[in-house]
């Protein structure tokens, strides 16, 4: 029962907690200060969402966000409540059905007239007002009465090790953070495992060029492939793979560019092979491959935060 968060402002609390593993969670809620709703919405008081993220369990209130206005109907000034944003998974419809259900019942007086006016630019929900009705007072019944205010309960429920767990803020970061680091620890072996296997090829071809008139020898006077195989192996200490790569390698590697630019491809694999060993053995050149990946995701995907926070 997570709600959902801002991206940005999650990416900026895994960073903090990352530069800082002894941060408080008052000091991530500097970053996190509460969940982020798709729909807008205003999110009354902060308690209940900080005893969440200090325990694993809280609460939440969201609120509509709806005005009071002024207008004109024929020569009369009158009041509406206009409503452009609803909380999080309230169906708009089954909302003014609601409304309009109370009104029929004579459980909220005061409303005329209730209409959906939104488009493709927005959410518009308007609920005319009667002259003699109080806006603020008919506003306050519908937010106790009807979904223009919810409501909900909060577990920061994960598995953890296969086991599920109830978290604290500073928890579930933790617990990214360490699986952010075996996801890179694979990716780096699966990389450097790739790169050693290409330098193994490249050497060999490398060898096999600044030896090639030998090398020519040797393959005229093999019976077949195999005998070349076995005589290529025995002549230079290659690998069975070495010598296949060098059987199957075009005449156009014979070029001087071509040899140039295996050498270059020899070199550059060496220094990534090197550069994967050190990410490998440093544990902080892993956190800040997180951190760099984070911060391209924040860069590519900027979000604002769309639900406001209201201390009433």
């Amino acid at each position: 029962n997570i709600p959902p968060h801002n991206l940005a402002e999650v990416i900026d609390g895994v960073i903090a907690q990352i530069d800082d593993p002894d941060i408080t969670i008052d000091g991530l809620m500097q970053h996190i200060p509460a969940p982020d709703f798709p729909t807008g919405a205003i999110l009354m008081g902060r308690s209940g969402v900080k005893r969440a993220y200090m325990t694993g369990k809280g609460s939440y209130i969201l609120r509509a966000r709806c005005e009071i206005e002024e207008f004109t109907s024929g020569n009369a000034q009158r009041t509406r409540i206009v409503a452009t944003e609803i909380p999080y998974q309230v169906n708009k419809e089954k909302l003014i059905k609601a409304i309009a259900d109370l009104v029929r019942d004579k459980r909220v007086d005061g409303i005329s007239n209730i209409r959906d006016e939104s488009d493709r630019n927005g959410m518009r929900i308007v609920i005319e007002l009667r002259k003699d009705a109080n806006a603020q007072v008919v506003l306050n019944t519908l937010y106790k009465h009807t979904q223009l205010q919810t409501s909900n309960g909060i577990i920061l429920l994960a598995l953890v090790d296969g086991e599920p767990k109830v978290l604290n803020l500073k928890e579930c970061i933790h617990y990214y953070i360490e699986h952010q680091k075996e996801v890179i620890v694979r990716r780096t072996r699966f990389d450097l495992s790739k790169a050693e296997e290409r330098a193994h090829i490249v050497a060999g071809l490398v060898l096999a060029l600044a030896n090639i008139d030998e090398v020519i020898a040797i393959i005229k006077q093999s019976a077949d492939k195999n005998v070349a195989c076995e005589r290529l192996m025995q002549a230079f200490e290659l690998s069975d793979k070495q010598a296949n790569a060098i059987l199957e390698m075009r005449l156009q590697r014979l070029t001087s560019l071509e040899v140039e630019k295996l050498q270059e491809e020899l070199e550059t694999l060496q220094n990534t092979i090197l550069d994967l060993k050190d990410i490998l053995a440093n544990g902080q050149r892993v956190l800040d491959i997180i951190k760099a990946d984070l911060a391209d995701i924040r860069g590519r995907f900027p979000s604002e935060r769309k639900t406001e926070l209201s201390l009433d």
